[in-house]
């Protein structure tokens, strides 16, 4: 089966357009798609990688000092309520009597192995989850025993036949998590889950409230949960999808999310060799914490859209970003821009692509020009005008080159200059005087077009033609100056 190109302008759940099956066999399966495919790559090919891309993630919601976020890197051993404390009771004790006495299963450090045989307990109780009391109520220890050496030594268990209870495959369960060297959640996780619980929203003035953020709350554990070690990921969510469908049924087996959570945080969460006298100031937060884990199971293991982004980009692109504020900062400014796998075709798509771009910006822009050009005259039309002659990529209709800037004209205040702009309209602008010798442009207004033919093109005057022009509407002009003034004596 050779899967399709990557897609470049779909959603960030996309990875690809089409899937090419050449085994006739095989087009009747079901594709299996998965949106976290390009995570999942990036933390198997390149761990240091995607542990800096999701850590600095998580600093950003919670506030993690020096030795905790060392903690949570490995860097550091943790350190854990009741570690220095010399008290040793009963229940200390005996936990630890119980894992060492290690097996292939049980007592031991978790495995794809060991996971393969408590996934067949996790399977059964999935069937009888009406069970009143179900995790709560102790099973038999004699048939516990004889379960429990069976999946040790990995024989062949049949649970449906009937001989086990569903009590009994349930207490198995918390024994088996009871009993790993570390909590399912790990040791270095454990500050950071105490910065989860403690996520609340702020009011309209930015003072913390005591009301839970469950959107950052969800987030954080969707990025705490990408870098747990991959046994404990795949443990965790098989068991929280199980208690999530227990507590669905607790009108039938009588235990809440919450119920569910005080029976088992002592063993996903809650530091190895503990008391709830160690945890007495957590111990609420805690416990709160994994009924929260339980309550929304169904979103922790999808990983953030910014990071499913980031991982892609870092495969398809070169332009990889490390938080999901860059990620909004690119999706915001719309500039985001992915490069090919093959340079070479990709730069010959952009270069076509910014021509057919340039193509039909001029074409607008002439169509703009004409539009202006056919307005009744009017000082909007002008200031139109003198905004495509500065611009220096405006084009008129009919040539292909940028239209030299108008140059400007100056206004007489004096009578006969009013008189000119009364009679003659606009007066024709005389070419500026500068080093380069090329004559401008000249425009003449709709009075003098008559008188302008007879000259010929304004645009192709020489000197002496404009100077003789210039003469006669002088001439003109001081005619019509001696006429007004004729009449208004004549009337005084």
């Amino acid at each position: 089966m050779a899967a399709g190109a990557p897609a470049s302008g779909g959603g960030s759940d996309a990875i690809c357009n089409f899937v090419i099956c050449n085994d006739s066999s095989l087009r009747s399966q079901p594709i299996i798609f998965n949106p976290d495919f390009f995570v999942e790559k990036l933390r198997h090919e390149k761990p240091e990688v995607f542990t800096e891309l999701v850590v600095s993630n998580i600093t950003r919601l919670i506030d993690l000092p020096g030795a905790e976020l060392a903690q949570l890197m490995g860097e550091e051993d943790p350190k854990l309520p009741g570690a220095n404390s010399t008290a040793s009771g009963f229940f200390r004790s005996l936990m630890s009597l119980k894992r060492k006495e290690k097996g292939v299963v049980f007592g031991s450090p978790l495995t794809e192995e060991g996971i393969a045989q408590v996934s067949q307990l996790i399977e059964y109780l999935h069937k009888n989850l009406r069970a009143e009391g179900l995790f709560r109520v102790p099973g038999n220890s004699i048939r516990q025993q004889i379960l429990k050496d069976a999946l040790n030594s990995g024989t062949d268990i049949d649970l449906d036949s009937g001989e086990f209870h569903s009590n009994d495959v349930a207490t198995l369960l918390k024994m088996f998590l009871g009993e790993l060297p570390e909590p399912l959640l790990t040791h270095k996780h454990f500050h950071a889950h105490l910065k989860i619980a403690d996520l609340t929203l702020f009011d309209e003035k930015g003072n913390k409230t005591s009301t839970p953020d469950k959107e950052r709350q969800i987030e954080a554990l969707q990025l705490l949960f990408l870098i747990l070690p991959a046994p404990n990921r795949s443990l965790l969510k098989l068991l929280l999808d199980l208690l999530y469908q227990t507590a669905k049924k607790q009108d039938k087996n009588k235990m809440s999310a919450h119920n569910l959570a005080l029976m088992f945080a002592p063993h996903i969460l809650w530091p190895r060799n503990v008391t709830a006298n160690d945890l007495q100031e957590n111990i609420t937060k805690l416990n709160n914490g994994v009924t929260f884990m339980i309550k929304h199971s169904q979103k922790l293991f999808k990983a953030p859209v910014y990071i499913r982004e980031c991982a892609r980009l870092h495969y398809l692109g070169s332009r990889a970003h490390t938080s999901k504020d860059d990620l909004d900062l690119l999706t915001s400014s719309g500039s985001k821009e992915l490069q090919p796998l093959k340079s070479q075709k990709r730069s010959r798509l952009d270069s076509c692509h910014q021509e057919e771009t340039q193509q039909r910006t001029e074409e607008a822009l002439k169509e703009l020009f004409r539009h202006v050009h056919n307005m009744p005259d009017s000082a909007k039309k002008k200031k139109l005008i003198r905004q495509f002659n500065k611009h220096p990529g405006a084009l008129t209709p009919g040539s292909d080159a940028p239209a030299s800037p108008a140059p400007r004209r100056t206004r007489s205040r004096s009578f006969s200059g009013l008189i000119k702009r009364k009679v003659l309209g606009t007066p024709v602008i005389l070419e500026r005087k500068s080093r380069d010798t090329t004559p401008e442009p000249v425009r003449v207004s709709k009075e003098n077009v008559q008188l302008l033919q007879k000259c010929g093109s304004p645009a192709h005057m020489s000197q002496a033609k404009l100077k003789s022009l210039e003469g006669q509407k002088e001439e003109s002009c001081r005619r019509m100056r001696a006429r007004l003034l004729s009449k208004d004596s004549s009337s005084l």
